[in-house]
């Protein structure tokens, strides 16, 4: 079951990763929230900042604590420092929880102990700057409960379904082997990241098929693995690299799914139903009517 929204929820805007150095990014996307019709319950530690996060361990584990009882957990911010959080274990509930980046180390813990409510999507701190449509598309998940497909390049052929995964490809790497990594079986992972090189990226894909993940799951997607300077000719060696590693197995791959640190980060519920079409270039999403 997916937990709408209706106008006049009280939702919770926090900062488990790094100190928030745009304020005015912050307003922005506070005022879209408002005019959604949601009222904000703002951490009064959001502001504060020890070393380079918004606040020590302790502070924003309390705060990520209190915050579960809300209908949605929206982080501020990414950067670093959410993965530092579960080694306090903290005890997850049902509500919504959104964001990316960083806070994926959060949205993957959630689902693997059982929770659904993850969503991978855009931050307080980037909503402004997403494109009608996306904006549009997180009103219509976090109130209608749906979303539309979204389309890809094909890289390799083929139709599953499965529960859908998507984090930041760093993260995820970086959580196997603990109890906050998710059950993959039959699963369809979606990954993006950014401002990493090809060779750390393929060193990640490298490490990824020796764990032998690879081989317990339906189907891949990329989304971006930068943002929008970067050049055709990344790009390129990027999907080389991609059917490179990939090759071997049986399973369709998607690349360049509007997903990720990019002005246009389409939002997705994770733990639920998709099919991944690798004829046709599309992800869609089927989430139950309550």
């Amino acid at each position: 079951m997916f937990i709408k929204l209706k106008r006049g929820d009280h939702i919770n805007i926090i900062a488990p990763s790094s100190y928030i150095d745009k304020e005015d990014e912050l307003k922005k996307g506070i005022d879209i929230l408002n005019k959604w019709g949601l009222k904000i319950n703002q951490s009064d530690y959001l502001l504060k900042r020890s070393n380079y996060f918004a606040g020590d361990d302790m502070t924003r584990f309390k705060a990520l604590v209190r915050a579960q009882n809300s209908k949605l957990i929206i982080f501020a911010k990414g950067g670093w420092g959410s993965a530092r959080l579960l080694e306090k274990n903290p005890s997850w509930k049902n509500g919504l929880m959104l964001g990316f980046s960083d806070t994926c180390s959060l949205l993957l813990s959630k689902y693997a102990k059982g929770f659904l409510g993850s969503i991978h999507g855009p931050m307080v701190t980037t909503l402004s700057k997403e494109p009608e449509w996306s904006q549009r598309r997180l009103r219509n998940l976090l109130f209608e409960g749906y979303v539309e497909d979204i389309k890809g390049i094909p890289l390799k052929s083929g139709k599953v379904k499965g529960e859908l995964i998507v984090s930041n490809l760093t993260i995820a790497t970086f959580l196997i082997g603990t109890e906050h990594f998710p059950n993959i079986r039959g699963k369809i992972l979606i990954f993006e990241d950014i401002n990493e090189d090809i060779y750390k990226i393929d060193r990640m894909l490298t490490y990824l098929r020796m764990t032998k993940i690879l081989s317990l799951i339906a189907g891949i997607g990329f989304g971006s693995f930068s943002n929008e300077k970067c050049s055709p000719e990344w790009k390129d060696k990027l999907k080389i690299l991609v059917i490179e590693r990939l090759k071997e197995f049986d399973f369709p791959i998607l690349f360049d799914l509007p997903i990720g640190h990019i002005h246009g980060n389409a939002c997705i519920p994770i733990g639920y139903e998709a099919t991944l079409n690798g004829d046709k270039g599309i992800l869609s999403i089927n989430i139950p009517s309550n």
